[in-house]
């Protein structure tokens, strides 16, 4: 239920530094200054529903954010719910968008000849929240003569 505009707007997550996420939302455009937000998030179906604990807050005092550490996502699924407290009732989430910021690769290591003038570059895939598959990773190498 919107509660007439109360819903949230436009919440992401974004997962950084392998177990820190910050979500982020705007207040409803029709919210009053009295309208409270809290949020709760569920890693997998297996796991617990925890509530946030560091709350980002607006000049009103309104909850707009949460950060959390030690984030760690199992699977492909999160379940996250945002109650409101105007009135007593449910504020819905319609959708949002968890993205993750990835750390640069590890162990990265570079090999050249000067005979052949080539160079061959190893590395290891970064860390992530998650199990990810070697095969969903992309890189990009700039080069720089100096």
């Amino acid at each position: 239920a919107d509660m007439n505009g109360t819903a949230i707007e436009n919440f992401v997550c974004v997962i950084f530094n392998v177990s820190f996420m910050n979500c982020t939302w705007h207040v409803g455009r029709t919210a009053t200054e009295d309208t409270q937000y809290f949020l709760y998030w569920r890693p997998s179906k297996k796991e617990d529903i925890t509530e946030c604990q560091n709350y980002i807050k607006d000049d009103y005092g309104r909850h707009t954010g949460c950060r959390f550490q030690n984030v760690a996502v199992k699977n492909k699924y999160a379940y996250f719910l945002v109650n409101g407290s105007r009135s007593g009732q449910n504020i819905h989430i319609s959708d949002y968008i968890i993205v993750e910021k990835l750390t640069p690769p590890l162990n990265v290591s570079v090999n050249c000849t000067e005979a052949s003038r080539r160079c061959s570059i190893w590395w290891q895939q970064p860390r992530t929240s998650h199990k990810k598959k070697s095969s969903c990773f992309k890189y990009e190498i700039v080069i720089e003569n100096k």
